[in-house]
């Protein structure tokens, strides 16, 4: 809502002050169409020849974020400290072959059943499965375990910030693309050298509105929506930091109260739970 907000604000702004300082639209409107698609065009087509089919989908989702934002919440880290409560609490005392019902099958876990958006979220769901199948597999060097995780996020989270990166190539590329369409814009003024004055004016105008919209796509849009996007995608990547904080610390030989008190504190200050919250979701969980 705040990147739309602040999207009319600019626009307004911009446009608000032209108007005020005397500008008019016609010159502008005239030549939108034609720098819009020179421009615009142009744009896409540098960014389709830079990235695959399946970052263009990826970016073209990333569109989604940027307008609702991260998608976990404070209760989203209570559930997922909550959950893995109780596996390092099963893993604790009933050893870790205990764990087997769950991970094997996670859709049939009670679990898992107990919070269904966490069911429903795949990477989040493999990642526990995974890692809890390394322990039982006598693979329990937690340091060990710390460092192959560390370097799947970090994978996982180069790849979710891609559409961001191609974003921001799209808005360092959109002030020349703007140059490109003014020049063109000359070039046509050039060849109309022996029209009166009052024409050439409103042809060098129209030619300067390409400037004018490279750089406001720029610097007004795609720059501000790949920042925008980085931040989604890095508090986002916090939810699975917490998941490995909880395990690693487990591995450790914390109890179940530290190891979760552990990864309470890597979830993101807006959305981290209190002690207090997080204890009192802990003494009401109840899986059968």
């Amino acid at each position: 809502m705040m990147t739309l907000v602040g999207l009319g604000l600019a626009v307004a702004c911009v446009f608000g002050g032209y108007v005020a300082a005397g500008g008019k639209f016609g010159i502008i409107l005239a030549a939108l169409p034609f720098e819009m698609l020179i421009i615009g065009g142009s744009a896409l087509g540098t960014f389709l020849m830079a990235n695959s089919m399946a970052d263009v989908k990826h970016t073209l989702h990333g569109f989604g974020k940027i307008l609702k934002g991260a998608r976990y919440k404070k209760a989203d880290y209570v559930e997922m400290l909550s959950l893995l409560y109780f596996f390092v609490r099963l893993a604790q005392s009933k050893g870790s072959m205990a764990l087997e019902p769950h991970i094997e099958k996670p859709e049939e876990s009670p679990a898992f059943a107990k919070f269904p958006k966490i069911a429903k979220d795949h990477h989040a769901v493999v990642l526990i499965c995974d890692y809890l199948r390394m322990v039982g597999m006598n693979a329990d060097d937690p340091h060990q375990i710390e460092d192959v995780m560390a370097r799947e996020l970090k994978k996982v989270l180069a790849e979710e910030l891609h559409p961001s990166h191609a974003m921001q190539s799209v808005a360092d590329a959109l002030p020349a693309l703007g140059i490109v369409a003014a020049v063109l814009g000359v070039i046509k003024t050039m060849a109309s050298i022996d029209q009166p004055p009052a024409v050439l004016g409103k042809m060098i105008g129209g030619a300067l509105v390409g400037t004018f919209l490279g750089v406001l796509l720029a610097y007004g849009m795609m720059a501000p929506f790949a920042a925008r996007l980085k931040g989604v995608v890095e508090e986002e990547a916090k939810y699975h930091e917490v998941i490995r904080a909880v395990l690693v610390a487990h591995l450790h030989g914390n109890a179940p109260q530290v190891a979760v008190e552990t990864g309470r504190k890597m979830a993101p200050s807006a959305h981290m739970p209190s002690f207090q919250e997080l204890e009192q979701a802990l003494q009401d969980l109840q899986i059968a």
